[in-house]
């Protein structure tokens, strides 16, 4: 995998502290009825480097700051969009779910 393993979380405001403290945080969701997922992080080296394990070209890297949900402050983030044999993929070398924390999200 990479030296900065990806995760998920079952609160969407922990995986945000995650991916913007530097983690690399696996979201999924749905849009228009086709499973997706964004891998994001404020660490841009991290990123590319998972998307090399991913096969991804990093002219697809995605740039969007987005604001810390501890501070409030916008923080540089990018993301990858993940569908297809690349969602099946990095689902494959997904680390365990993080346990909820109980903080809301």
């Amino acid at each position: 995998m990479t030296d900065v393993p990806w995760r998920r979380f079952r609160r969407r405001r922990e995986g945000m502290e995650y991916a913007l403290d530097g983690g690399l945080w696996f979201h999924p969701f749905a849009w228009r009825g086709e499973r997706m997922a964004h891998l994001v992080s404020a660490n841009r080296d991290a990123l590319l480097r998972a998307g090399r394990v991913l096969g991804l070209d990093p002219a697809w890297l995605q740039y969007k700051p987005l604001k810390h949900p501890r501070h409030g402050r916008r923080v540089e983030a990018w993301h990858w969009d993940l569908r297809g044999h690349y969602l099946v993929r990095a689902l494959e070398l997904l680390g365990p779910r993080e346990p909820s924390t109980g903080s809301s999200g």
